[in-house]
């Protein structure tokens, strides 16, 4: 977007409202105490993979910027315990925000910017006006060509203030482990544990206090060798002996933030890149050379017979990687990276997040965090689901599977008696699934967010990882906890039966063109739960506005809607012009009145004056 076209959009930015702050000395903070700078409002959720993709992507931005541009993250929770204040301290700390966080626990900011999507940018110019937004993820050139045309306008008119921003460090805390995220057991008894804030692996006694040893220099990095270093790693994997006696490597450790997978001597202690090119996978291939395929926040990993493979939770992209040690090659083995809850055959299922796998003969088990769902992928790659119902259900709530809810779990491990056990994260409590009864039970409660459970010598050892420690839960025992049903509290977007646009708003920054050389530069793909919901509309294109056909008869849905757009610089004298995919995944629930909007605009990237 232009400078003249921003000047025609101007937008006054709405005050920055909520419960409270984080990372500022306990300081409130207004606009006009920020005017001069440039503002960059991050609406997010800590639930949520793509928030944490951004996360890591404004990085450089703000250490290029970092005497003009100021970082504020609207945390808007879509889970309740999302909604604590103590949970949200703890998760600025666990992902190393390094800006300013505003508790938004009622949405009271959301609302007031119309934001639709986790995570949106929104980026106010020193005089405080909206001057751009973007949705999803892959912005980093679009915003980075933003605020260098913000910053010289405002240079050259004397508003622009340079110097420190309201950033306050939290004082460092010290424990051993640090938000740990997995745990197994070894072939030599011990447990080896993904120390995950310290970036490290750790080997304990299996009393689960006594170290052993350290894996990793505890520096956030993606270096192999005797001293190597990971950046937030989370699942680990032991391989069969007969492969690990011909790839030589004992384990596979999912490098979450570096999108790698990592291979693991246990006698030696030596780490070696398995998978993964280092960058996060924005589109393009999926099957390949272990080493030549993009991957995207692995978040757990499991050796499956059925598969010959480690399967791989690829939490980014809602998918199910297959890596193949002794074919050294990755391939997709479920998913569609559409984010929902729909069984079936593999290929056209739809996962949300998942982010933990367990292995039991002929079946996989997995969590799918944000469906809040126990799943089970079987040997004919038939997906079905055990406890979910969608993306917005969730709560703590015992008995039929068909009745039952979890809230965020992250981990599933398999009992001697053939039922699972849930690591329910955001209800602090493990849950038992018998797949004989189809009942849902409560092991475990008060529990800092369990995200993963391990066996050890017959008992059960909890990954407590708020606490930052191992738990053996005292006499672990079932009984039935019947709580509430909670759904999001974001509000709907409402439409109008009957024809409705969808239209979704990506302008290229100053400088860029979409990228048209190799066919459509963009790509639509529309879905509906329940699928009755469109009678018209649903299917992929390259269009990025569409028309639907809204059904008659319901009050109430989710459009499943996955954009992306290609840019690339706009000089034909560039011989190898840089070009970029920007991609977002919007589940929005829609409420359907007659009178309603016949329009839906979703923002990628600019600005929509119809909006």
């Amino acid at each position: 977007m232009t400078t003249a076209q921003r000047r025609r959009a101007r937008v006054r930015a709405p005050e920055l409202v909520g419960r409270g702050w984080l990372n500022t000395g306990n300081r409130e903070i207004r606009l006009s105490d920020l005017r001069g700078k440039v503002v960059l409002l991050d609406f997010w959720s800590f639930c949520c993979i793509n928030c944490l993709h951004v996360l890591d992507e404004l990085r450089p931005l703000e250490a290029e910027f970092h005497d003009v541009l100021v970082t504020i993250g609207v945390h808007s929770p879509k889970f309740a315990h999302e909604a604590e204040a103590a949970s949200l301290e703890a998760a600025v700390e666990r992902y190393q925000v390094d800006h300013p966080v505003l508790d938004d626990p009622e949405l009271t900011t959301w609302q007031n910017y119309a934001v639709k999507a986790w995570p949106t940018l929104v980026l106010v110019d020193p005089e405080g006006y909206v001057v751009h937004v973007a949705a999803g993820e892959g912005h980093l050139d679009a915003l980075r060509q933003v605020v260098s045309e913000v910053v010289a306008e405002h240079d050259a008119k004397g508003t622009l203030h340079r110097g420190d921003g309201p950033y306050v460090a939290p004082p460092p805390a010290a424990t051993e482990l640090r938000f740990p995220a997995k745990a197994v057991l070894t072939p030599s008894n011990t447990l080896l544990v993904s120390d995950s804030a310290h970036h490290s692996l750790v080997e304990l006694d299996t009393d689960g206090e006594t170290v052993l040893r350290r894996i990793g220099t505890g520096e956030r990095g993606r270096a192999d060798g005797p001293r190597p270093t990971f950046s937030e790693p989370a699942g680990i994997a032991l391989l069969p002996d007969h492969v690990a006696a011909r790839v030589g490597y004992h384990a596979v450790v999912a490098d979450t933030v570096n999108h790698l997978l990592r291979g693991l001597d246990l006698d030696t202690g030596e780490v070696t890149t398995v998978a993964g090119t280092g960058e996060q996978w924005r589109g393009g291939d999926t099957d390949g050379p272990a080493g030549a395929i993009d991957l995207t926040s692995p978040w757990d990993v499991a050796w499956w017979e059925p598969a010959g493979g480690v399967v791989v939770a690829l939490a980014g992209n809602h998918t199910l990687g297959l890596f193949k040690p002794l074919e050294d090659r990755v391939e997709r083995l479920a998913g569609t990276t559409v984010e929902g809850l729909h069984d079936g055959p593999a290929a056209e299922a739809f996962f949300a997040q998942t982010s933990g796998l367990a292995a039991d003969g002929d079946r996989l088990w997995l969590v799918d965090s944000e469906t809040s769902a126990l799943r089970y992928l079987d040997a004919d790659l038939t997906v079905h689901t055990a406890v979910g119902k969608g993306l917005f259900d969730f709560g703590h709530r015992d008995g039929p599977a068909d009745q039952a809810l979890l809230q965020h779990p992250l981990g599933v491990t398999v009992l001697p008696d053939g039922a699972v056990a849930v690591a329910d994260t955001y209800n602090g409590a493990v849950r038992r699934y018998d797949p004989a009864t189809g009942e849902v039970s409560t092991l475990v409660t008060d529990v800092a967010e369990p995200s993963d459970a391990v066996l050890v010598d017959g008992e059960l050892v909890v990954v407590a990882s708020a606490a930052h420690r191992l738990e053996r839960p005292v006499a672990p025992g079932v009984r039935l906890v019947s709580g509430d049903a909670h759904r999001v509290k974001r509000p709907p977007s409402v439409i109008a039966p009957g024809e409705v646009e969808l239209a979704v708003v990506f302008t290229p920054p100053t400088g860029q063109k979409l990228d048209d050389r190799f066919g459509p530069s963009t790509r639509l793909e529309v879905t509906s739960s329940p699928p009755g919901l469109l009678l018209e509309g649903a299917g992929t294109g390259t269009d990025l506005v569409r028309r639907l056909v809204v059904a008659e008869g319901f009050a109430e849905g989710v459009l499943h809607v996955v954009a992306q757009a290609a840019s690339c610089t706009d000089d034909p004298a560039v011989e190898h012009p840089v070009c970029k995919l920007a991609r977002q995944d919007w589940g929005v629930p829609v409420r359907v009145e007659t009178g309603g909007p016949d329009r839906l605009p979703l923002m990628m990237g600019g600005l929509d004056e119809g909006i």
